[in-house]
Order: structure tokens, then C-alpha cells, then sequence
């Protein structure tokens, strides 16, 4: 709930500490078994998921049950 953060065209989830292959590996599994488009990108030298903002609504639908109150404002504008 706490490593990531929503802008205007998506989400960037913070994997910093884990490995690329790590990276690809959970990418994988958000694409085929949940549908989401994303990306990786580098920030610096960290390699990040990027959740485009096409696949929000599918996120938000996945994970709010699970969220805690105080942290739903990382998932952006529920409607």
C-alpha cells in the first residue's frame, strides 16, 4: 500500500529493491492474470512498474477491498 504513487496519466509502483527478473516476473503476472497494461521504466538506476492510466479503473476494483481507508487516496479518483 505504501511504494507507490498515482499522477494524472497512471500508477508508478516503487520496486526499487527488487531485481529486474523479480520485476518481470510480477509484470507478467498483472498482465495475464489481471489484464493491466504496464510498463517498466527506470528511474535513475531503480527499475519501476508503471500501471498505464487505461487499466486504473481494473486496478481500483482489484485492490480497494484490500485497502486501508487512510492509504485509498494512493489509488487516485475513485468514482
Amino acid at each position: 500500500m505504501g511504494d507507490g504513487a498515482v499522477n494524472r496519466v497512471g500508477m508508478t509502483l516503487c520496486t526499487d529493491s527488487y531485481t529486474v527478473s523479480d520485476i518481470v516476473r510480477l509484470m507478467n503476472v498483472l498482465m495475464v492474470k489481471y489484464s493491466l497494461d504496464c510498463t517498466l521504466y527506470y528511474h535513475g538506476v531503480y527499475p519501476r512498474i508503471y500501471i498505464r492510466s487505461g487499466s486504473m479503473a481494473c486496478l481500483r476494483l482489484i485492490v480497494a477491498p484490500y485497502m486501508e481507508p487512510f492509504k485509498m487516496y494512493k489509488l487516485g479518483k475513485i468514482s
